[in-house]
């Protein structure tokens, strides 16, 4: 069972974005990497992840499933017909795969 983990924003400025999202909203600073930031209600597991550019690449909803085992969910959903667009990859910072809704949405999992 995939979990809805983070939504991508873009952002002009992260920093800045986040301190709005902080005093204007009362979320909390989850992490901070290189050119994006996490924030979230306090309690909660989805993060939105402010990311600092000018646009999400193509196809990219910028919305993000966490999963215990990504090869194993990739093999289930194929099986009910869900394309994927980039197959499971294993990268030293972790294993991801994004798959493609009918519209060409493109959603990424990755693992926990």
């Amino acid at each position: 069972m995939l979990n809805l983990s983070s939504i991508a924003v873009v952002v002009s400025d992260a920093k800045t974005s986040a301190r709005w999202y902080q005093d204007k909203l009362g979320l909390e600073v989850r992490s901070r990497e290189g050119h994006w930031i996490t924030v979230s209600s306090k309690g909660s597991s989805v993060v939105l992840h402010l990311c600092e550019g000018n646009a999400l690449e193509s196809g990219n909803s910028g919305i993000c499933f966490m999963s215990k085992d990504v090869a194993k969910d990739q093999k289930a959903l194929e099986a009910k017909g869900v394309r994927f667009t980039q197959p499971t990859t294993k990268e030293a910072w972790g294993t991801s795969a994004s798959f493609a809704d009918p519209d060409g949405n493109e959603y990424w999992i990755y693992e926990e």
